[in-house]
């Protein structure tokens, strides 16, 4: 477990991590600030990068021949850290839960987590951190019309918006699972 863990670069990730969330607890604005979004993505989209950077395998080759199944280990190295970084940013982040706060951060942490996730196993890992920028500067720099907000820009939305949820869940569900079921793309991962 901890050849797995070292060669995947786990610990650098978590490291990234608990940085963000320290990050976020200093430098977090004051609730009703203009600036309440920033870290509510930001801190999210750094985890989300983090995490993806560290699911690659340096031995494509190796895994596809294990006598034992990957995919709990994949599932794992998804799972654990966004859920770690999930409670951290609802421990410290400060905010108005209807507005931007640590639940805007979790959903976020989620979704992108998610969306990295799936690029990983569909571009491999060194470029599954261009979705999720990507998407984020382009919902941050162009927010949707009101009709299509909550599926389109569910990054932006308030945190008690169903709709949402639901995008950043799904996210998440799809791309845990493609990764879990496939590994990161072979040769670039």
């Amino acid at each position: 477990m901890r050849l797995y863990l070292r060669s995947r670069a786990v610990p650098g990730t978590l490291a990234v991590l608990l940085a963000a969330v320290a990050a976020v607890w200093v430098l977090a604005p004051e609730e009703g600030s203009p600036h309440a979004r920033v870290p509510v993505l930001m801190a999210p989209l750094l985890v989300a990068a983090a995490i993806g950077a560290s699911l690659h395998t340096p031995s494509d080759e190796l895994d596809r021949t294990a006598v034992r199944p990957w995919w709990p280990l994949r599932l794992g190295h998804v799972l654990v850290p966004v859920a770690l970084a999930a409670g951290l940013f609802a421990l410290v982040l400060p905010g108005h839960p209807a507005e931007f706060g640590a639940p805007a951060a979790v959903r976020n942490t989620l979704g992108l987590t998610g969306l990295t996730a799936g690029a990983a196993a569909l571009a491999g890992a060194r470029a599954s951190w261009l979705p999720p920028v990507t998407y984020t500067a382009a919902v941050y720099l162009t927010p949707p019309d009101a009709g299509a907000a909550a599926w389109w820009g569910w990054a932006l939305r308030p945190a008690p918006e169903g709709a949402a949820w639901t995008v950043a869940g799904a996210l998440l569900c799809a791309g845990t699972v493609l990764f879990a079921w496939r590994g990161p793309w072979p040769g670039r991962g």
